[in-house]
């Protein structure tokens, strides 16, 4: 599939510390896809990556991730630095297969950069670490454990997952590292097509399933808007957020698995097409698997002591669900009621009605609830519009516990989303007004 490196023994942050990581595929041909943040000022390894992404036609072989340095608002030479790691791994690739003098390579790799904003790369270190860490790549648990490390700042655990599924007769596997703690609130998307800061949000997922570049890109962007666009810490949009995707084919596939017709990037493909099928087995496992690896990233929020899943259904679109999904997430005074255990629904209906929607929701028809996480029968707070008289003890109970449900009906239609956020503590405070200290 890939083969990724133990982490870097040459630190950029301080004596021990793990911050580079490299993901090279061994496979000729590997196609590639991506999400990048919609923040303005975007880091120079976002515009470096796009760039390759849009030159290669979706044909990318290796990752280099570092973090301590986010490498944003870094200016020309920020720029110039990235493309120096990136050229740096493409020829130590073309190196390794190639006899004497290996010609310049295509460009194949994409960066990764996150920690503080506004301050330059320790260059030096890090192209020295690139050279050591693609001599010492192996394939191993230890090697992917290492690289998951490398992508951490404030996070407190690595995140690693892997699992396998059948593809058109054909067994697949499938493995993905993410981080993220703090200033988590993604909103990323596709890169524009070639005619046109402290904790992130960075993920990597790697395939040996065979699927051409426009097939995985439209199946990442479904999916990253249904897993890391639906989640939030504190509400922030990084200047680093991506999200990338390879496939590599080496699971022995008999042919790439091409993108079907649809009659819009939201609909699903013509079912008479001889790919529909697979495609779509294909875009909802990829789908499920990156929402596992993003509820990581709300488990592991700074300061958080609950895991809160928001519910929207009963909307007229699946954007209006997601946006009063946001909304209810993103809302510090939800947030903050969560962390003191308090039933304030008042302020669940408060955002839900200043939410951005094309059909706002009639408020006779809309009911919120409190859905506990251990099976038992949920506390229905307003129904249709009409306030309930709320056992408060029971909603200390359900609030108490480290997961939850908000469940609001909006009565409209029949579509719906999932959020992913957590509470807003004392110790978010605490570890942001010290962060690059």
């Amino acid at each position: 599939m890939s083969r990724s490196l133990r982490a870097l023994p040459r630190p950029l942050k301080s004596p021990g510390a793990h911050d580079l990581g490299l993901i090279v595929s061994t496979a000729e041909r590997t196609s590639a896809a991506a999400c990048f943040t919609r923040n303005v000022f975007k880091a120079a390894p976002v515009l470096l990556s796009q760039d390759v992404l849009a030159k290669s036609g979706g044909r990318a072989a290796a990752v280099v991730v570092n973090s301590g340095c986010a490498n944003a608002v870094t200016g020309k030479q920020g720029l110039e630095d990235a493309r120096d790691m990136a050229r740096t791994v493409d020829a130590l690739r073309a190196a390794r297969t190639a006899d004497a003098s290996p010609p310049a390579p295509a460009a194949q790799t994409l960066v990764l950069s996150t920690g503080v904003i506004g301050q330059p790369l320790p260059i030096t270190n890090v192209l020295n670490g690139i050279a050591l860490a693609h001599a010492n790549l192996g394939a191993g648990f230890d090697s992917w454990q290492g690289a998951a490390r490398a992508f951490m700042t404030t996070d407190t655990f690595w995140k690693l997952r892997a699992r396998s599924f059948t593809l058109g007769g054909t067994k697949v596997r499938i493995a993905g590292i993410d981080k993220g703690a703090g200033m988590i609130h993604p909103n990323m998307g596709p890169p524009p097509a070639p005619a046109a800061p402290h904790a992130t949000l960075l993920g990597v997922i790697v395939t040996d399933a065979a699927v051409a570049p426009a097939a995985l890109q439209a199946a990442l962007t479904y999916a990253v808007e249904r897993s890391f666009n639906s989640i939030s810490v504190d509400g922030d949009m990084s200047t680093n957020d991506t999200i990338l995707l390879l496939a590599n084919g080496a699971s022995g596939m008999e042919r790439e698995l091409q993108l079907p017709p649809a009659s819009d990037a939201d609909a699903d493909p013509d079912a008479a097409h001889p790919d529909a099928a697979l495609y779509l087995h294909f875009r909802d496992e990829l789908t499920a698997f990156a929402t596992e690896l993003a509820k990581l990233v709300v488990r592991d929020g700074e300061g958080a002591t609950k895991f809160v899943t928001v519910s929207v259904e009963g909307a007229r679109t699946f954007q209006d669900a997601h946006a009063i999904a946001s909304a209810i997430s993103t809302s510090s005074l939800v947030k903050t009621a969560l962390y003191g255990e308090d039933a304030n629904w008042g302020r669940i209906l408060a955002a839900v009605g200043a939410a951005h929607v094309s059909a706002p929701p009639d408020p006779a028809r809309v009911s919120v609830s409190f859905v506990p996480s251990d099976g038992s029968e949920e506390l229905k707070l307003l129904v249709a519009g009409e306030p309930e008289k709320v056992d408060e003890a029971r909603a200390k109970e359900i609030l108490q516990r480290e997961d939850l449900e908000i469940r609001v009906v909006l009565g409209q239609g029949e579509e719906s989303a999932k959020y992913y956020t957590c509470d807003l503590s004392h110790d978010y405070v605490t570890i942001n007004g010290d962060y690059r200290s």
